[in-house]
């Protein structure tokens, strides 16, 4: 794997310099975009909108819009906007990460040390199992600053980016039935199904179905086939009883 970004973690006064490495990969297929008439690729180019002609890489900049002109900013303006923290992923404290909602988590990063970090990486590693914490932290990747939790993932410590406060949506206009009641029956019923369903969470028994399906699809089609794909019919319950589905889901997961 080739590292995507060089710098230290902070903690505390100790200061441990690591390589990060993309810890995920695309599951999807790598589709190209065709012209229907002769399958021929489409290209995207950069137009100019007042010369219409295409504009070299190297000569495009970034730019912020005020009163119909542009700030254009340098990559020295993105170092200079967070200088102690361009290079340092500074842990700013220790949280129990089953506090940290799951909507706040974007993607995450293996990191590696360098090897005059190994013995304190092995330091933080080892504290992070032993108090079951994790590191909040904030560091500038590609000219972003990210906020991102440290954590152990067997003998690595990972960096997961998540999102700022002001990044998820409030859900006070989503219209939930608050006002609809749940008898005792119906609430065990319902936890009794759960605790049925309930089981260890191995995430190696998930496969990508779709992208295994639709690769059958190309390969038939390259040899001039196209295979017949199963489709699953939903079960549905006999009638609109809440007890009765509830019922029928219990039965049918213990005859399975």
């Amino acid at each position: 794997m080739r590292s995507i970004w060089k710098g230290s973690i902070g903690f505390g006064l100790v200061n441990i310099p690591v390589k990060l490495y993309s810890a995920v990969q695309s599951s999807s297929l790598g589709l190209d975009m065709l012209d229907s008439r002769d399958h021929s690729r489409i290209r995207y180019q950069r137009i100019n909108e007042k010369t219409r002609k295409e504009v070299p890489y190297d000569k495009i900049v970034k730019g912020y819009p005020i009163n119909d002109n542009y700030v254009i900013l340098e990559d020295k303006d993105y170092e200079d906007a967070s200088p102690e923290k361009s290079k340092m992923i500074e842990i700013e404290s220790f949280v129990n990460i089953d506090e940290v909602n799951p909507m706040y988590y974007e993607t995450s990063y293996y990191s590696e040390p360098e090897t005059q970090g190994r013995k304190a990486y092995a330091l933080l590693l080892q504290s992070l199992k032993k108090s079951k914490k994790a590191g909040l932290a904030r560091f500038v990747l590609r000219s972003t600053e990210n906020l991102c939790i440290i954590h152990p993932v067997d003998k690595v410590i990972v960096i997961t980016k998540i999102r700022f406060a002001e990044e998820i949506r409030s859900s006070e206009e989503i219209l939930t039935p608050d006002d609809v009641s749940v008898n005792k029956k119906e609430l065990d019923m319902g936890l009794a199904l759960v605790n049925q369903y309930s089981s260890k969470f191995e995430i190696d028994k998930f496969k990508d179905e779709y992208h295994h399906e639709l690769m059958k699809i190309i390969e038939a089609k390259a040899k001039g086939k196209r295979p017949t794909i199963k489709k699953l019919k939903p079960q549905k319950a006999s009638d609109d009883n809440l007890f009765d589905q509830l019922m029928q889901s219990l039965n049918t997961k213990k005859g399975a």
